[in-house]
């Protein structure tokens, strides 16, 4: 990896950082409050970033996306993390498993996700199944040639605005030596298709106005065109198109903890205490040397990471390492900037309370902590037989 940005690249991280600071940032305290954004704000920001030339930016150029690369989308998830997720969704960026549609796929789903007429929602995790994928109870049974789905999926981001939901369901299972093992079919499914319903989800701390949702499949009903990839196939197509996925949660958290830190830095500059600007005491001068070396190191881990998929070298490990070490640095540095705030970092006239309890789910969400150091160590041992 080359350190350094090239001129583009900047550029690119220049301009969506502008468009957040201008588009975004004036709107966050309303959501805050309401915990919704209006149709009316959605659109405006989807057809800004239409206009911007930035929806659907990682998609490559031959379905109509700007074709960034690994790293320069990266750069654009890391700005996008300054400002409130619940907004930022109308940014634009379907998922990029739908590059696995074929024939009709394409015109119905993938192209007009690209053009911003449709949007999507990705839903994998149950109830009773987060990090183990194939313990999943979401069953398709064949049935007069069709599929008919029965089962539910929770914690879906995004689902209340989705035209269409690409959904993971168990399809069959095989008897291997260490017991049942799911097979996994991947659908396309469009809201309103009978059976299919999408309900309010859970009221979570983080992240307020970015819902989750719940679905419900009450024999819900669908045709083999509407399988995304081969029967079967879940796994291959999710190894393919969503491994990286991980890698926005890293960018993301390195772009919030910037903001996080612009506070604290600033904070510590003007406020004084015993006749002196309170930065000028160890306590906090040494916190501040702290919080910037780790989103630094954050920041690099998650760009080698990027620039490593570029060079279609092996990645999962990086991806996992960025993750997990950018997930959890901003945690610290949010909680250390409430502390050199005192009392009125967790006020609410303080987007710290905020930027606290959002930091929480990046633990969590597209693999914990404790599933990306399992990846980490399974990574290291494999090649020593162990």
């Amino acid at each position: 990896m080359q350190y350094g940005l090239t001129d583009e690249q900047e550029m690119i991280a220049a301009t969506v950082r502008s468009f957040v600071e201008r588009e975004i940032y004036p709107h966050e305290d309303e959501v805050e409050r309401s915990g919704t954004v209006s149709p009316e704000l959605a659109e405006r920001i989807k057809r800004k970033t239409i206009e911007l030339g930035f929806y659907a930016c990682n998609f490559p150029e031959e379905v109509g996306g700007a074709g960034l690369t690994h790293l320069e989308f990266a750069l654009v998830e890391r700005e996008l993390g300054r400002g409130s997720m619940a907004l930022t969704h109308f940014f634009g960026r379907p998922q990029n498993i739908l590059m696995a549609c074929k024939g009709e796929q394409r015109d119905r789903y993938l192209l007009p996700a690209v053009r911003g007429e449709r949007m999507d929602a990705l839903a994998m995790t149950e109830p009773g199944a987060g990090s183990d994928i194939r313990g999943m109870k979401t069953t398709a049974r064949r049935q007069g040639g069709d599929w008919v789905v029965n089962g539910q999926k929770h914690f879906i981001s995004g689902a209340e605005h989705a035209d269409f939901v690409i959904v993971f369901v168990a399809t069959g299972e095989d008897h291997t030596p260490k017991g049942p093992k799911k097979r996994i079919t991947t659908f396309l499914v469009d809201r309103g298709t009978p059976g299919f319903t999408i309900r309010e989800g859970y009221r979570s701390v983080s992240h307020r106005g970015y819902k989750n949702m719940i679905l419900d499949f009450d024999d819900c009903r669908l045709s083999d065109a509407q399988v995304l990839g081969e029967v079967d196939g879940g796994f291959e197509v999710m190894n393919t198109w969503l491994y990286a996925t991980r890698l926005t949660v890293a960018a993301f958290c390195v772009g919030r903890a910037r903001r996080v830190f612009d506070h604290a830095i600033a904070y510590a500059a003007e406020r004084e205490q015993f006749g002196q600007k309170i930065g000028k005491f160890q306590g906090i001068g040494f916190q501040l040397a702290d919080m910037i070396t780790e989103i630094d190191a954050a920041d690099l881990l998650t760009l080698a990471a990027a620039d490593r998929l570029d060079k279609g070298l092996p990645s999962n490990r990086e991806i996992a390492s960025a993750k997990l070490y950018a997930s959890e640095m901003l945690a610290r540095v949010t909680d250390a900037a409430i502390q050199i705030h005192g009392g009125m970092g967790l006020m609410d006239d303080l987007p710290l309370e905020r930027f606290w309890r959002d930091a929480r789910v990046e633990r969590i969400w597209d693999g914990t902590s404790e599933i990306q150091r399992h990846i980490i160590s399974r990574d290291l041992l494999r090649p020593l037989g162990a």
